[in-house]
């Protein structure tokens, strides 16, 4: 004889409550918080979008190597081009040497940043953020001086006096598009910083922190590939 239920709470939880179908239940799940892929919701969104963001990098990075390899006019010596004159002293890539350390040392100060949010220690995990974000800001501040030096010695992205025209083309359209992702990823910690610094994830947990520690990481690792292809070779 087969057992019958005379109220939803002997029911068993899955004939209790559904889960809601379509869209809107899918809308329903992200917006309480549930979990995707085995990890939050929002590391999974975060992830799924850096790796689009990989396929554009890349898609960049490989036009790039397309064009230094078929172009027929001289590249540009980037040891001359990027160089600069201090104290009466010629020194190639000595501005680009200091973005890439600002950089990679915003990428510590973020790990330990994500390291005292799961500890719970709001004050030093919202300083770490606010110095992370400090370095990106500078980091963008070097390449717009950078940028104006070139465009004061006459490189364009439609040509370019020191040799191939597409040098001037490549070398804005992406580093530009990291600077960025640079900028937002300033504007992006500095937000989270303050709500670490007021509380404001206390009930829902830090995870926050991580996801934006992902972000960063990535603009950081991006940056090793263009200095290696822009500025190395």
């Amino acid at each position: 004889m087969s057992a019958e239920f005379t109220t939803a709470a002997d029911m068993p939880p899955a004939e209790a409550a559904p889960p809601r179908a379509g869209w809107p239940g899918m809308a329903t799940d992200l917006s309480g918080d549930r979990r995707m892929f085995h990890v939050p919701w929002g590391k999974a969104m975060m992830w799924i979008f850096l790796l689009s963001d990989t396929f554009i990098f890349g898609t960049f990075l490989t036009g790039y190597m397309s064009v230094r390899m078929a172009t027929t006019t001289p590249w540009p010596n980037p040891s001359e081009v990027f160089a600069l004159t201090i104290g009466g002293a010629h020194l190639p890539l000595i501005l680009i040497a200091i973005m890439t350390f600002v950089l990679i040392s915003s990428s510590g100060t973020m790990a330990m940043a994500v390291n005292y949010a799961y500890r719970r220690d709001r004050r030093r995990c919202a300083a770490l953020m606010a110095v992370t974000a400090a370095f990106g800001a500078l980091f963008v501040g070097m390449q717009a001086f950078e940028w104006s030096k070139l465009i004061e010695e006459g490189v364009r992205p439609w040509g370019n006096p020191m040799g191939s025209a597409q040098f001037g083309a490549s070398f804005f359209m992406i580093t530009g598009f990291h600077g960025l992702h640079v900028t937002a990823g300033v504007l992006y910690l500095s937000i989270v910083a303050r709500g670490v610094a007021r509380g404001a994830y206390e009930k829902k947990g830090y995870g926050i922190v991580e996801i934006a520690g992902l972000y960063w990481h990535f603009v950081d690792l991006v940056w090793v590939f263009i200095f290696a292809l822009f500025y190395l070779w």
